[in-house]
Order: C-alpha cells, then structure tokens, then sequence
C-alpha cells in the first residue's frame, strides 16, 4: 500500500448551557491539527498514532475526522460521517488537490501533509504560523467572538464535539482486519453554529451531555484558514 491512499472519485456530497463548572474558556494562538482517517484504510494506523503524539502539546487542538468512502472496501468506519467527508473534500481545491485521500493531516485549514511518516506532523506545526484571528471564548452558555478584520467579509463558526483521549477500536474486517486501531480525539460531532461578519457576536452554547469536550473554530468558508479556536 502507498502510505497515502487517494479516492479519486466521490459519490454526490451535499454540498442550552454548558455546566457553570466549566466556567469560560478563551481562545489562545493555536494549532488546529485535523487528521481525516479511515478504519478501512491500511495507510492510516501510522497518522493516526502520530496524532497521539501531538494531542496534548500546549496550543495544539488535534482532532479526528473519520470519513467514509472507504466503507465500501468491507468495513464500516464506526465513527465516519458524511459531513466529515465533505469537510475534507472542501479543502481539497485551495490545498491544490483534485479529490481527498487518506491519511492527510491539514493544520490551521491552509497548509498539509499525509501525516503518517515519522515527525511529519510535527514539523507542519513548528512550519505553520498559528491562529491570530478575534478573541474567542466559550463559557455561561454562550460562544463570544470579539471585533475584528474578517477575510472576504464573512466567516463560518462551527462547534465541534469529540472525545478527548486515546480510544482503541477492533476492526473485524476490510483492510485492518484483526487490529486494533487507536484513535486520538474523536470528533462526533460539527454543526455550524452561524457566521461571523467582523462585529462582536454571540451565540448560544448548546449543552452538551454525554461527556463529550467542545471546540468552537472561526473559519473562512470554503475550506479556508482557521481565524480563532478555543476548546474547553
């Protein structure tokens, strides 16, 4: 196997409060380091455990998002969702690629890599400049973005849920069959909470309780730049 496998040709994509424990969480520089990953895919196990070893990096937020156009290949990805898929398949055009692949590793939404040799990752952190967008916070029930410059006018605001940590999933068929794949910082989650226009906006945090964290990024439509991220 290549240690990048690519899918060439998709089937059609279309195109209230947190616990007063959490209290609020602002938004710092960071590195969004999103893995889009497949169980099905035996190119994948070596980005995801790179992953791991950079999850709890200060002003890391690492992310899994499992896709499925590999499903087909005999097993279904337990944690992949369309709207992982086509989240990827938007950055493929301004990242100068002509479909999505797996594994690929997209850091801040505007510079990549496959993710799966050796300290790869690593350095597209260390080489990527990190957010500096609008503050960001997230606590008493509300996302808070400050005043600011926005690129072409409009961003997306988009909250994401996942599982922090390491989780290790049995695969029984398809190209993994019989390992036992782990996974870091599941995302289960992503709904787009509205847009960000440049003045100070707020929206409301919905609750979130099977223990799942939340991510909330500012990001320019279209697969563009990640502004602002803040996590709790």
């Amino acid at each position: 196997m290549p240690r990048a496998r690519k899918f060439a040709a998709l089937s059609s994509l279309g195109a209230l409060a947190l616990a007063a424990s959490l209290g609020a969480a602002a938004a710092q520089p960071l590195s969004v380091v999103e893995l889009f990953t497949s169980q099905g895919c035996s190119s994948c196990p070596p980005a995801n455990a790179n992953l791991i070893k950079v999850k709890d990096q200060p002003g890391v937020l690492a992310l899994s998002f499992n896709v499925t156009y590999w499903d087909y290949l005999g097993w279904k990805d337990t944690f992949g969702k369309q709207e992982f898929t086509q989240r990827q398949v938007s950055y493929e055009p301004p990242l100068g690629h002509d479909g999505p692949f797996t594994p690929q590793v997209v850091v801040n939404g505007h510079a990549d890599v496959v993710g799966a040799a050796p300290g790869e990752i690593q350095h597209l952190i260390a080489a990527t400049d990190k957010t500096g967008g609008p503050s960001l916070s997230l606590g008493g029930g509300k996302v808070s973005i400050g005043a600011g410059a926005v690129p072409g006018g409009k961003a997306d605001v988009w909250l994401v849920r996942y599982t922090k940590g390491v989780v290790q999933v049995p695969v029984a068929r398809g190209e993994n069959t019989g390992r036992t794949l782990p996974h870091a910082n599941v995302v289960h989650a992503l709904t787009k909470l509205g847009s960000w226009t440049g003045d100070a906006t707020a929206y409301p945090l919905p609750a979130e309780s099977g223990g799942l964290s939340t991510a909330v990024l500012v990001q320019s439509p279209g697969g563009g730049p990640i502004l602002a991220a803040a996590t709790n």
